[in-house]
């Protein structure tokens, strides 16, 4: 029994004489013209129906191929016990789609910074605002508002109690977080654009970088200048503590990244490698020194345990490299970006590392290998910055037994681009 109507048998008969006919099928199209006993129809609406409707079949079955495996995972999500479900997103990965995208802001994005307690994030851009938003949600909060030129970096201080700011404006600004971000104090010295700041740890000195070539620390009860730090020959454009406070790093325009000594300011290592201005650079978290040690050979496992042994680098020469911070020997380097990659972060479970580039995409990079495992389309436009979230959260506890319950970071990310959205990644 056919299960078509008689009025489906016919426009499927007229559409296969269609394509027949078409197709110089002569001896086809006319045994099959006999048999139907039709006629060509004359009527439009036959022509090339055979391959449109073959071409749609194609396609709903890879669309339905595509839902069946999206079910089946959280077919296994949702069977899996409360344990088993906070278990396995340790090792969760972004993916699209973003959960938030937060529209506000009037020009590119520059940098996003999570707050390390609340389920807050600041972002700041070149339409000289900085805003405050609440990632859980994707809600904006409040808009902060004392530069006068495009906000350059944005980072709190550890407890989060406050945010420090810096802008082409020539300044960086202090804001008080647990009193409506009220901006309390005023950092001047510095002769150009300043690039970066960042809070050292313990939060008492923050470091600056600047257009007018130098790196600058500053105490923060007061707002003075402690030291300004030569070496480089370009503007620079990034800078960062590792996580003891020991050292800190700093990239520049003149092709170089250095490695300096907190202590007394001097440059412990210059890394020269990249073919272009330098970006970024970011100290290996110890999380995830293990994976990298099945890539490169890292020495004994003493040396395994100490914070700033590592940087990696990222650059307009479309690459990002990996430096032995003490030596400042080139261990490897990740090609796959189309364009200038801007900044890397590292995942908490110590296996990847997620960079973003003016190619529009975020890439996921698998430690142990080297391999880029996974390419995102993130944004529109050239993404300029990416944050991990700082906050943590407890672990399932084992046999009801809180003493052993562990602490991690919580799994979720944030994007800048110069389509002036942020976004939020999670789970």
């Amino acid at each position: 029994m056919s299960l078509l109507s008689a009025r489906q048998k016919d426009d499927l008969h007229k559409a296969v004489l269609d394509y027949l006919h078409a197709n110089n099928f002569h001896k086809a199209y006319d045994a099959f013209k006999e048999e139907t006993g039709l006629n060509p129809d004359p009527n439009a609406q036959y022509t090339g129906l055979l391959e449109k409707k073959w071409t749609s079949v194609i396609r709903l079955q890879k669309k339905i191929l595509d839902l069946e495996t999206r079910n089946t995972a959280l077919q296994e999500e949702v069977s899996m016990t409360p344990a088993q479900r906070s278990s396995s997103q340790v090792d969760w990965l972004p993916r699209t789609p973003a959960k938030h995208v937060m529209a506000g802001h009037r020009s590119s994005i520059t940098r996003v910074a999570f707050h390390p307690v609340f389920s807050l994030m600041a972002s700041a851009s070149e339409d000289t605002s900085i805003k405050i938003w609440d990632w859980e949600t994707g809600e904006f909060e409040r808009t902060l508002k004392s530069h006068t030129k495009s906000v350059s970096d944005v980072d709190f201080d550890s407890k989060g109690n406050f945010l420090v700011s810096c802008s082409l404006d020539l300044t960086l600004k202090l804001w008080d977080a647990t009193n409506d971000y009220k901006m309390i104090r005023n950092f001047h010295g510095h002769d150009h654009s300043v690039s970066t700041a960042r809070f050292l740890p313990g939060d008492d000195r923050i470091i600056s970088a600047s257009r007018d070539k130098t790196l600058r620390l500053w105490d923060v009860a007061n707002g003075q200048c402690v030291k300004a730090i030569h070496g480089h020959s370009e503007w620079v454009r990034y800078a960062v503590p590792s996580d003891d406070g020991r050292l800190f790093a700093s990239a520049s325009d003149d092709h170089t990244a250095r490695v300096w000594n907190a202590q007394n300011a001097t440059s412990k290592a210059e890394l020269r490698g990249h073919e272009k201005n330098v970006e970024s650079v970011t100290f290996v978290p110890v999380a995830s020194y293990k994976a990298i040690s099945e890539l490169v050979e890292l020495g004994g496992p003493e040396r395994l345990k100490a914070p700033g042994l590592l940087v990696v680098t990222t650059s307009r020469d479309k690459t990002i490299m990996l430096w032995d911070a003490s030596t400042g020997q080139h261990l490897k380097t990740f090609t796959g970006h189309d364009d200038w990659v801007r900044c890397v972060v590292f995942h908490p479970n110590g296996k990847h590392m997620i960079s973003a580039s003016d190619d529009k995409t975020m890439k996921i990079w698998e430690l142990s290998s080297g391999r880029c495992t996974k390419t995102i389309d993130a944004h529109d436009h050239f993404v300029t910055c990416i944050a991990w979230g700082r906050a943590t959260t407890k672990g399932p506890t084992v046999n009801g037994a809180p003493e052993r319950a562990e602490e991690r970071r919580i799994n979720v990310l944030a994007t800048g681009s110069v389509d002036q959205m942020v976004k939020v990644w999670a789970p």
